[in-house]
């Protein structure tokens, strides 16, 4: 699973500076990734969000990866051959032997709501002009259009490379995207402002 990049944001041979870059990994192995690249000494990084889960014996408040699929990783392209030989990495998120690295202000903010010890979980990622739907609230079941990604109650975190977001809570309504051949056949009944 790679993306195509744009040479001026992609990293390859002969770049020394140790930069951050999100690796795929296999399927409920972000935790064992981490570990591992910790345990070669590379500088990982797996923001966790908490949720509770009932069994039919107790109640446990458990940690998942928020971006589901991703750890992140701060290395120099030399030092790619033990992050890609770490068990659980599939890949680093890039196109072939040239990698995509994720900008250090969003890794930044991404650190600052891991650890403002505000609930956050993930969330779809919303563009602007993309049709939405109501899933709560007064206006469940109206169709919208995002045209501001921001808002009072709830505030939502783009990475742009892993096309992922973030919702840090305060009290937000809940909405979905609607797929693009419903949408094209239902239209939408009013602008969405998030």
């Amino acid at each position: 699973m790679t993306l195509p990049v744009e040479s001026s944001s992609a990293v390859s041979e002969g770049m020394p500076e140790r930069l951050w870059f999100a690796l795929v990994v296999k399927p409920r192995h972000e935790k064992s990734v981490a570990r591992g690249l910790r345990a070669k000494q590379l500088e990982e990084f797996l923001p966790l969000y908490r949720e509770r889960r009932t069994w039919s014996d107790r109640t446990k408040a458990v940690e998942f990866p928020l971006f589901s699929g991703y750890v992140f990783c701060r290395f120099a392209y030399a030092e790619r051959i033990p992050v890609l030989n770490t068990p659980g990495v599939v890949c680093i998120l890039g196109a072939g032997e040239v990698f995509a690295p994720i900008a250090e202000t969003e890794m930044e903010t991404i650190r600052l709501i891991a650890q403002s010890g505000l609930p956050a979980k993930p969330c779809p990622y919303l563009s602007v002009g993309e049709v939405v739907r109501v899933e709560e609230g007064p206006l469940a079941g109206i169709n919208g259009i995002v045209i501001r990604n921001k808002g009072a109650t709830s505030v939502v975190i783009s990475v742009e490379l892993l096309r992922r977001s973030v919702a840090v809570e305060l009290n937000s309504e809940t909405v979905r995207a609607v797929p693009p051949g419903i949408a094209a056949a239902g239209g939408y009944s009013a602008a969405a402002v998030l």
